[in-house]
C-alpha cells in the first residue's frame, strides 16, 4: 500500500544536512552553562550525537550544587500511556513524542509552541514511540500504524507521510529515526508478532525509499544459511525498536537488532538465526552489509539487542563500539578486527536450563530484564561506560508453536517474578572492569546521562530522579517525582543557563510504568 503523497514544502539538500550535523559555529559566545562554540545548546539526536555517547560538556550544574536543583516547569502531554521518547533540542525548540502526538516546546519554560496529532489509519500492534530525528528545519518520526512522517520543525505542518510497514503482520515503527546527509534511516519493530525485520533509508526531502536491508536474510542473502529450516525465517523477527548510531567519518550505520520469533521455541528455528540479537554495520550510503557481531545465537530467552550502539575511542586509539541488550551484558567490540574486547554483566545472571521447558524455566534477566531501549553512555571525563539495566527474573513455560498473523505470540507463557529493581553500572572503557554500581529501587529503563560537571543523571520506574557522582557512583541528590521515568533525560543550555529535562509518567499496561501523568519536566538551579 502506498500512502498519499503530501505536498513537499521544503527541500533538504546534502549540503544543508551537513551544516545541520555540525551546528556549533552558529551559536554565540558561551554563557555560564555553555562551553565555547555553543556546544551543549542543542541535543540533536536521541542520544545527543551520532556516536550515541550522550555525554554533555555542560558543568554549571555540578557535584557541589546539584542539591539545589529545582523543578522549573512541567507540561502534561497526555492523560496516560507509554512515555518512552528521547527529547531532541534543535532550532530553538524541544521536540517530544507520545504514541501519536508530536510536540514542540520552549526548552526554558515549557510553553507549548505547537502540537501535531497523527490520525491512525490502520491497526496499531503496540502504541509507543521513542522520538524524532531532526535535520535542516524538518523533523521525522514513526507511528504505531506503520508510517514515517516528516514535519516542519517551526510549525508542525506535515511535509510528507509514507507507509513503511504492514501492521497486519505485526509491524510498526516505534524507533527514533536518525537523519544525516539528506537521508533518514528507519527500521521496523514487531519481532514478537512474527514479522520479518528490515532497516530502510529514505530521501529526506520526498520520503522516497533509497535502499533497504533485511535483518532476517532469505534466499541468497548473507546469513540465510543460519536458518537451517528456511521457512522459519518468514516469521523470523529481527525488529529494530529504539534508535540507531552513525559514524559520519566512515559513513557507517550501526543497527541493533531484536530477538528471533517465536521467542521461546529455538528448536523450531535451528541455526544461529542471523541477524537477530546482533549489531549490524551497514554502508550508510548504499545499505550494503559491512560486518556484524551476534551476542546471542538461536536465542530462546527474548534477549533483543535493542538499545542503540555507542562508539568510542580507546586510549590506544582503537575504534570500539559498545552495546548492551536484554541479556544483561555490556559488550565492547573492536571495530577493525570485529573481535570481542570484553563482556561484563550489569544485572543478575541465572538460567534454570539451556532453554525454556513445558514445566517452566527460570531466567535472570527475564523477558523484561537487562538493558531495554536506553543503552550505554560514555563518560569522557572518566573514560568509562555507564549503563542502566533491569533486574527482573521471569518464568518461561513453553506452550508450543502458536503463530497467528499480526498477533503477539511468544510460544510460551511468560510470567515475571514479583521482585524487580535496577542497576546503574560504570565500567572501565578499556578492560570492562566494574568501577561502581548503584542499585535502584525499581527498573532502570530511562536514559543514563553523564556530564562534565561530574554528575550522571538517570532514574527508575518508581519515580526516583537521580544524580550520581560520576567518579564513585555515590548518590548526590534524588527527587521523587509523580510518575515512572521511562524516557530520555537530557541536559542543555538555554539563555545562558543549564537545564535538565526528564519525561515522567510512563504508564504502560504491558511492560514498565505505573501511576503518573505523562509529562515533560524541566529542572534548573
Amino acid at each position: 500500500m502506498k500512502a498519499k503523497r503530501l505536498p513537499v514544502m521544503t527541500r533538504i539538500t546534502v549540503a544543508a544536512a551537513v551544516t545541520a550535523a555540525a551546528p556549533c559555529s552558529a551559536f554565540a559566545a558561551a554563557g555560564p552553562g555553555e562551553v565555547p562554540g555553543g556546544a551543549g545548546s542543542v541535543w540533536l539526536t536521541y542520544n545527543n550525537d551520532y556516536s550515541g555517547q550522550r555525554f554533555s560538556p555542560l558543568k554549571e550544574i555540578n557535584a557541589k550544587n546539584v542539591s539545589g536543583l529545582k523543578e522549573i516547569c512541567r507540561l502534561p502531554l497526555s492523560d496516560g500511556g507509554s512515555l518512552q521518547a528521547g527529547p531532541v533540542i534543535a532550532d530553538g525548540s524541544m521536540f517530544v513524542t507520545t504514541a501519536l502526538d508530536t510536540f514542540a516546546i520552549d526548552p526554558s519554560g515549557c510553553k507549548l509552541l505547537w502540537k501535531t496529532t497523527h490520525e491512525a489509519t490502520a491497526y496499531m500492534p503496540f502504541p509507543v514511540n521513542r522520538g524524532v530525528a531532526y535535520m535542516n528545519g524538518a523533523i521525522f518520526r514513526g507511528t504505531p500504524d506503520g508510517h514515517l512522517v516528516s514535519m516542519d520543525a517551526k510549525t508542525g505542518k506535515v511535509l510528507w507521510d509514507e507507509v513503511i510497514a504492514d501492521t497486519s503482520y505485526g509491524e510498526f515503527a516505534s524507533a527514533a529515526p536518525i537523519a544525516w546527509g539528506g537521508v533518514v534511516y528507519m527500521g521496523i519493530a514487531g519481532s514478537d508478532w512474527g514479522m520479518r525485520g528490515r532497516i530502510m533509508a529514505y530521501d529526506a526531502a520526498t520520503g522516497r525509499e533509497l535502499w533497504r536491508f533485511n535483518t532476517i536474510p532469505r534466499g541468497t542473502e548473507i546469513g540465510a544459511d543460519t536458518w537451517k529450516r528456511p521457512g522459519s525465517a518468514t516469521i523470523g523477527g529481527g525488529g529494530t525498536w529504539s534508535s540507531y548510531t552513525l559514524d559520519i567519518r566512515d559513513g557507517e550505520l550501526f543497527v541493533t537488532v531484536g530477538n528471533p520469533a517465536q521467542d521461546s521455541l529455538p528448536d523450531t528455528r535451528p541455526g544461529d538465526n542471523l541477524f537477530t540479537d546482533s549489531l549490524v554495520v551497514l554502508d550508510a550510503r548504499t545499505g550494503k552489509l559491512k560486518w556484524w557481531y551476534q551476542t546471542d545465537k538461536n536465542d530462546p530467552w527474548d534477549y533483543d539487542l535493542s538499545a542503540p550502539a555507542m562508539l568510542y575511542l580507546t586510549k590506544g586509539i582503537k575504534d570500539a563500539v559498545a552495546v548492551a541488550g536484554k541479556d544483561g551484558y555490556l559488550y565492547a567490540v573492536d571495530r577493525m578486527s570485529h573481535k570481542l574486547m570484553f563482556k561484563t554483566a550489569v544485572t543478575t545472571q541465572f538460567k534454570g536450563g539451556p532453554k525454556p521447558t513445558k514445566g517452566g524455566t527460570r531466567a535472570c534477566p527475564g523477558f523484561l530484564g537487562g538493558s531495554e531501549w536506553n543503552g550505554p553512555a560514555y563518560d569522557a571525563n572518566n573514560h568509562q561506560i555507564v549503563v542502566g539495566a533491569v533486574d527482573w527474573c521471569s518464568i518461561h513455560k513453553v506452550t508450543g508453536p502458536n503463530y497467528e498473523r499480526g498477533q503477539l505470540r511468544y510460544g510460551a507463557d511468560l510470567s515475571n517474578e514479583k521482585s524487580a529493581s535496577g542497576w546503574i553500572t560504570a565500567v572501565d572503557a578499556e578492560s570492562g572492569t566494574v568501577k561502581w554500581k548503584y542499585h535502584t529501587e525499581a527498573p532502570v529503563v530511562a536514559a543514563v546521562t553523564p556530564t562534565a560537571g561530574g554528575i550522571t543523571f538517570s532514574g527508575d520506574t518508581a519515580g526516583n530522579f537521580l544524580a550520581l557522582d560520576s567518579s564513585s557512583g555515590a548518590l548526590l541528590w534524588s527527587k521523587k517525582v509523580d510518575g515512572a521515568l521511562g524516557g530520555g533525560i537530557i541536559t542543555y543550555s538555554s539563555n545562558g543557563k543549564q537545564f535538565v529535562a526528564t519525561l515522567t509518567g510512563n504508564v504502560s499496561r504491558l511492560t514498565f510504568g505505573g501511576d503518573g501523568v505523562p509529562s515533560v519536566v524541566i529542572w534548573g538551579l
